[in-house]
């Protein structure tokens, strides 16, 4: 089992930024396959990015592309998304996922454990 608690959310002008965090517990850190994901009101659970467990593997939605920044370190246990020329659009709940397996995937339905989320809301 692993346990994931993100933190960093908040309400935020347009072209703001934030750092979102996500804790993980339970299993070795460094053997889990990690990603955001995000779901606005109304809509279904979105992918926003993941990183494999190195750190060498990246992969973004084409909609945070060259704003938003995945990162990990293992040593805390703790995966980061820095955002930044943040959007109206942006507004969602935002949610941290995990998974033991070695394929990569950009579908909520391969990850395992999931956080409570937290809400990042952008206002223009």
């Amino acid at each position: 089992q692993v346990q994931l608690v993100e933190s960093g959310g908040g309400s935020v002008q347009a072209g703001s930024s934030l750092r979102l965090s996500c804790v993980a517990s339970g299993e070795p850190f460094d053997m889990l396959l990690l990603a955001w994901f995000r779901q606005a009101p109304g809509k279904e659970r979105e992918f926003v990015a993941f990183i494999n467990w190195s750190g060498s593997g990246i992969y973004y939605a084409d909609s945070v592309k060259d704003r938003f920044t995945i990162s990990r370190d293992n040593a805390k246990s703790t995966v980061y998304l820095q955002m930044s020329g943040l959007k109206p659009a942006d507004t969602a709940t935002y949610y941290c996922a995990a998974d033991d397996a070695r394929a990569y995937s950009t579908s909520p339905d391969a990850y395992d454990y999931w956080g409570q989320g937290t809400q990042v809301t952008v206002s223009s």
